[in-house]
Formats: structure tokens, C-alpha cells, sequence
């Protein structure tokens, strides 16, 4: 049993190591000031344009992603802070006539700790 899977990788070997296998294309720039003939360095660079343009074209949708979701964030936390604003403009109004409702009581109640009926006492008694 253990043989077959020997065997296998045996038969494996020399396709992994082939010229093909290690000439794949693999996208990325190239160096194509070794290409000797003029039409394999034009189609290394066309394909360095290519890789570039596709690269560039991601970034861009990447970064108007985030932008969208922080324009979104933005909103969203515009929103919460009129919320709060508002919450507390309301706060605020109902607290201005209660403290208003409140200060003529206190005036009250002190009027009426003193009595009426009694008069003030004569400074000129003395005299």
C-alpha cells in the first residue's frame, strides 16, 4: 500500500519541474528588456499596460467603496447628532418653565412665612 503512493509522486515529479510548469503566466510586471525581438518585447509591455490598468481599476473601486461607506457613516452620524440636539433642545424647554413655575413659589412661600398683620418696628421710637 505505502508503494502506490510512491509511485505516484514519482510520475509527478518530472511534470512539476517541466519548463511548462515553471513558464506559466503569471500576471505582474515583467522585465521586457530581455525579450530580443521587437514583437515579444511590445506584447511584454502591452501586457505590463494591461496588469497596470487592471491594478489601477481595482484600487479605484476599492477606494470608492470605502469612500461610499464613509459617506454613509457620515450620514448615519449626522443624523444621531440632530437626534441629540433636538433631545436636547427639548430637555431644555421643559426644563426653562419649571424652573420659572418654581422661582414665584419660592417668592410665595416666603411671603408667607412673614406675617401680615404685624408692623414693622418704629426706628424713631428711640429718639
Amino acid at each position: 500500500m505505502a508503494g502506490k503512493p510512491m509511485i505516484a509522486l514519482a510520475l509527478l515529479a518530472p511534470l512539476l519541474w517541466s519548463p511548462a510548469a515553471s513558464a506559466q503566466d503569471v500576471p505582474g510586471i515583467e522585465i521586457c528588456t530581455v525579450e530580443k525581438t521587437m514583437e515579444r518585447r511590445t506584447s511584454c509591455l502591452q501586457s505590463n499596460v494591461d496588469f497596470l490598468h487592471k491594478s489601477i481599476d481595482k484600487a479605484r473601486l476599492d477606494q470608492q467603496q470605502k469612500l461610499d461607506a464613509a459617506r454613509a457613516q457620515i450620514a448615519a452620524l449626522s443624523a444621531a447628532v440632530a437626534a441629540l440636539q433636538k433631545q436636547l433642545a427639548d430637555l431644555q424647554a421643559a426644563q426653562k418653565p419649571a424652573k420659572t413655575d418654581a422661582a414665584p413659589a419660592k417668592d410665595a412661600s416666603k411671603d408667607a412665612a412673614q406675617p401680615k398683620d404685624t408692623t414693622p418696628p418704629k426706628a424713631d421710637a428711640k429718639k
